[in-house]
């Protein structure tokens, strides 16, 4: 067994810090008396050298540390708890004695050949299986002139996406040794910068447990986090020690370099640990009461619908939490966060909801944190729906509303008009608009979890036997429709009829007030063949196909099309300098909105009306925008309103869903041009935008 020598060290920082001459450890755990720091060969080795640490020079009160003389970055560890403190309630509440444990602040998490998801009471065998850290020296890579895009809301496109599943497919083209992984995300930038997207918003990356799903199948979106701050190195092509690390930062320079942002959808509201039954990887075994929330006998409350709650509010876990963003804003280059059911983080250590939450208050007021993109799931599983009150005003929040009421509109549902107008000019039913700027909202129809956009119009019911829970698991209310068929057919005036539908939810989606978000594969109408929660299909049902037919290229270029109109460029009239404005940006927020129904200044605001048009003058930059929905089951014939101000200029028609690629969005030099007063048919469940400049 090797010998070390060692010395007090600090906790002025906390993980494994190198430093002059060798490598600070230190870690939070209260609860015990006696810690040992493991130090092993290599990831396979088992049998470490054990430094066990029980004299109070090692010690500061609630942290433990050492420095460890001669080792560097490299070096396999990690902790184990030999013995409680005794004055514990009990013990077994707050430690687990004798599990080989994760360092929380570790940059990678190491597999052993012989790794098991559970350790057990035999501590050798749990020497070979159990997970581990590693020093990790982060200042060695080379960013170049990497710099943040820093793309304003009003001007940002986001893309959300899985690593993994956008080029794991074999017809993805992409050679078989990178497929699925950071460097098979360069491969497609092209694809990217093509469609128009400014950020991508990419599912978990942190490390998590793949098996944290039913026996036989794989967790393929990752939302069960085993580490805070490693990457997650399965979606790496190089499995070195630095591989993962690398690979990833290699990716986000490429994104950077070609304008794109990414940010990390990220999960601190639970742990892949679960409840009692689950696992004990780090946090379990060092402190389970001041990780989790529970209660005075032990038990896990479950917010997060996954086995236990992060007690985000304790002060220990928000350092933790900070920290970590911190770290992957610093020293990753990540642009922003998307907080996977962040209502948890306004709950304190008995699950009660806090009105102005430290955790949630902490991160949207950090400096460190000031210019990323702060991103909020407003809402738990446990029945916490905080949209438009999250604590703070930098977050940004999924918009729930935006969806179901876009989704239900489209379909055709009565009563559901005037919502529907609140989401297109940016819901200032939700967020008061005198005091918030118009990109509160992150407007969305399909995110990963529900229906895909070809499904929503395709399958009215789920269809998720697949996932082993006798289909039972996913949202049953999903404002979807098949128009006539459930599921796929060859009925050409039944596609026809989807495709538009699914044209008109992304142009509503791009074009209404406030930061669109596009779900990867809704440009070309990627099927999950109705399965509305594919959180465990790791196979060719979640994955991107690259094959695409007529109506998938017809559905690419609309979707390419429309963004490209949304940050149109315009001139102003009275300096004609050039400027890069979103065409539709402020438009629809607009004091002067004029609302028009088939006839011009008579809407119907009825319970059964399933159409509206709005005319809406952006003054700054002189531009009208007239756009009319027929969600309605005929064709109507409507007349176009007068252009205020300027009666001899004419309506340019920009978009009209109805029609076939590539007349649906039209070159703007060459729109059909009409009058107002002119009579237009606009097809039924179609929508059409025109517009003119004032000047």
């Amino acid at each position: 067994m090797e010998q070390f020598v060692i010395s007090q060290g600090h906790c002025n920082k906390l993980g494994a810090t190198i430093e002059e001459g060798g490598v600070n450890f230190a870690i939070y755990c209260p609860a015990a008396s006696i810690i040992e720091l493991l130090l092993f060969k290599d990831v396979d080795d088992a049998n470490p050298t054990v430094i066990p640490l029980s004299s109070p020079i090692y010690r500061s009160i609630y942290y433990w540390h050492v420095f460890v003389h001669g080792i560097k970055a490299g070096q396999v560890y990690a902790w184990r708890v030999r013995e409680a403190v005794r004055s514990y309630k009990s013990s077994s509440q707050h430690v687990e004695v004798g599990k080989v444990l994760l360092d929380p602040y570790g940059k990678r998490v190491l597999f052993p050949k012989a790794y098991e998801r559970f350790q057990s009471n035999d501590e050798a065998k749990n020497m070979a299986t159990a997970a581990r850290s590693v020093v990790i020296d982060t200042s060695t890579y080379d960013w170049g002139l990497d710099c943040y895009p820093r793309h304003p809301l009003n001007r940002t496109i986001i893309y959300e996406m899985h690593v993994k599943g956008f080029t794991a497919n074999p017809n993805s083209g992409v050679a078989d040794d990178i497929r699925g992984t950071y460097r098979g995300l360069i491969e497609k930038i092209p694809y990217l910068v093509d469609l128009g997207i400014t950020a991508v918003e990419l599912l978990p990356i942190y490390q998590f447990d793949k098996y944290d799903a039913l026996p036989g199948k794989l967790n393929y979106w990752g939302y069960c986090p085993m580490s805070f701050f490693a990457v997650h190195e399965a979606y790496s092509s190089d499995q070195s020690i630095m591989g993962p690390l690398d690979e990833f930062r290699d990716m986000v320079k490429a994104l950077h370099r070609n304008g794109i942002e990414v940010i990390l959808d990220v999960v601190y509201n639970h742990t892949s640990e679960g409840n009692a039954q689950g696992p004990c990887y780090c946090f379990k075994g060092l402190d389970k009461r001041t990780y989790y929330i529970m209660n005075d006998q032990g038990d896990y409350y479950n917010y997060s619908g996954c086995g236990n709650t992060l007690n985000a509010n304790n002060a220990v876990v928000r350092a933790l939490i900070l920290d970590s963003l911190i770290f992957w804003k610093e020293e990753m280059h990540v642009d922003g966060f998307r907080f996977d059911l962040a209502s948890i983080l306004a709950r304190d250590a008995n699950g009660t909801p806090l009105m102005n939450a430290p955790a949630l208050l902490d991160i949207d007021r950090n400096c460190r944190l000031a210019d990323a993109k702060i991103i909020a799931e407003p809402w738990d599983a446990g029945g916490l729906y905080q949209l438009g009150n999250i604590a703070g005003n930098k977050w940004r929040e999924w918009n729930g509303q935006f969806r179901d009421d876009v989704r239900s509109f489209i379909r055709g549902d009565s009563h559901s008009l005037k919502k529907f107008v609140l989401r297109l000019i940016g819901s200032p039913d939700i967020y008061n608009e005198r005091e918030i700027d118009p990109q509160k909202s992150i407007n969305f129809i399909t995110c990963h979890d529900g229906f895909t956009l070809h499904d929503l119009v395709t399958y009215a019911y789920r269809h998720n036997l697949d996932n082993g829970e006798m289909g039972r698991d996913g949202n049953d209310n999903n404002y979807s429709a098949n128009y006539g068929y459930e599921g796929e057919t060859d009925n050409e005036s039944l596609n026809r009829l989807r495709l538009r539908q699914c044209k008109n939810m992304m142009a509503l989606t791009i074009l209404s007030m406030g930061t669109p978000m596009i779900l990867m594969g809704d440009e070309v109408l990627r099927t999950q063949k109705g399965n509305n929660n594919a959180y465990c299909q790791d196979n060719e049902l979640s994955y991107m196909n690259w094959e695409l037919t007529a109506a998938q290229e017809d559905m690419l270029n609309f979707t390419r099309q429309m963004i490209k109109r949304r940050t149109m460029r315009t001139r102003t009239s009275a300096t004609h300098r050039r400027k890069s404005y979103t065409m539709l940006d402020r438009v629809l927020r607009s004091t002067k909105l004029q609302w028009h129904g088939v006839r011009p200044f008579q809407p119907d605001w009825s319970d059964q009306s399933h159409t509206i048009g709005v005319l809406a003058y952006w003054g700054q930059y002189q531009i009208y925008a007239y756009v009319f929905v027929n969600a309605f089951w005929e064709d109507l014939q409507i007349e176009l309103p007068p252009l205020p101000r300027n009666a001899k200029r004419q309506w340019s028609l920009l978009v009209d869903t109805a029609d076939e690629t590539p007349q649906d969005v039209t070159n703007i030099f060459a729109m059909p041009k009409y009058g107002p007063g002119s009579i237009l048919n606009v097809e039924a469940r179609s929508l059409i935008i025109l517009v003119s400049p004032a000047f």
